[in-house]
């Protein structure tokens, strides 16, 4: 009876480590797609000025190595963290929140949260406000980028001085011919709501402005850990191509988020996108 135990008991271990092996929610890759794990990933953050995460959105396993990996880097360094999520108006909310001075409650009544911000991002600010780090608000309200994509970059020096502190300084750098501005037309097609020459620039005053509320939070010896969507960040493009030109000699480590049918082997069209490459099963739950 016994001997049959353990044989059970052995040849369930065997079926779940098999099991395991078709099911396995990720796997994460370097820039070569070679395989790599999260402790050289973490080891290489800690080595970096800044760490740009790039992320899908609504995707639970990019959300949670978030999660992880800003937990890895606090004993190394103070951390300042920064997200494409909040616009840089609401900073004053958000540091209010961050020391105490507001609740909760009047939190998030008074900042335009997203949808999802109580299951991926509350978890980052209440890490911020735990260790006393400063959270920044990187990216350009909204409406001045809609600005831009329906009057060009000349559509921001209308707007007063205190607007203007919310963005990019101006002139703003912008070349069209970055693959990735590029490719934002070509898939746009012939939708004519976005097929115009002022989309991708409606893109590049985020890219700008997140790069420059990155580069001006930096702290000496600290590291600045990003939060932003993975097309922000891609290929050294966006706002690392904005954030080299303020500091070439920037050490700085991207990390990008795919899906595939089989994370087992990194399809070529995703090697080269980042430092790291956090491959997903594409039938991974999202989080919306």
């Amino acid at each position: 009876m016994f001997r049959n135990l353990i044989s059970l008991l052995l040849l369930l271990m065997f079926y779940m480590d098999v099991q395991g092996q078709k099911v396995t929610p990720y796997v994460i890759y370097d820039g070569n797609g070679k395989k790599t794990d999260f402790q050289k990933m973490a080891i290489k953050g800690k080595q970096a000025e800044i760490v740009l995460f790039g992320e899908f959105h609504n995707n639970a396993i990019a959300h949670w190595l978030q999660h992880e990996l800003v937990k890895a880097l606090i004993p190394e360094k103070p951390l300042v963290l920064g997200a494409e999520m909040f616009e840089a108006d609401q900073q004053n909310v958000l540091s209010l929140f961050l020391s105490d001075s507001i609740d909760e409650k009047t939190f998030k009544d008074s900042c335009r949260l997203w949808p999802n911000y109580d299951t991926d991002y509350a978890p980052l600010v209440k890490i911020a406000k735990a260790n006393k780090f400063p959270f920044i608000a990187t990216n350009i309200p909204r409406k001045y980028a809609g600005k831009v994509f329906k009057g060009g970059f000349e559509s921001l020096y209308e707007l007063s001085d205190l607007e203007k502190s919310w963005i990019a300084p101006l002139p703003v750098d912008y070349d069209p011919e970055l693959p990735g501005y590029k490719n934002m037309l070509t898939m746009m097609g012939n939708d004519p709501a976005h097929a115009n020459p002022n989309f991708p620039k409606a893109q590049a005053i985020k890219d700008a402005t997140m790069a420059y509320f990155i580069s001006s939070n930096m702290k000496p010896n600290s590291i600045f850990f990003h939060f932003n969507g993975a097309y922000h960040t891609d290929n050294d493009e966006g706002i690392i191509w904005y954030l080299k030109r303020r500091k070439p000699d920037l050490k700085y480590v991207t990390i990008t988020t795919v899906t595939q049918k089989n994370v087992h082997k990194l399809e070529p069209e995703h090697k080269g996108r980042a430092h790291f490459i956090i491959c997903v099963d594409e039938d991974m739950t999202n989080t919306y």
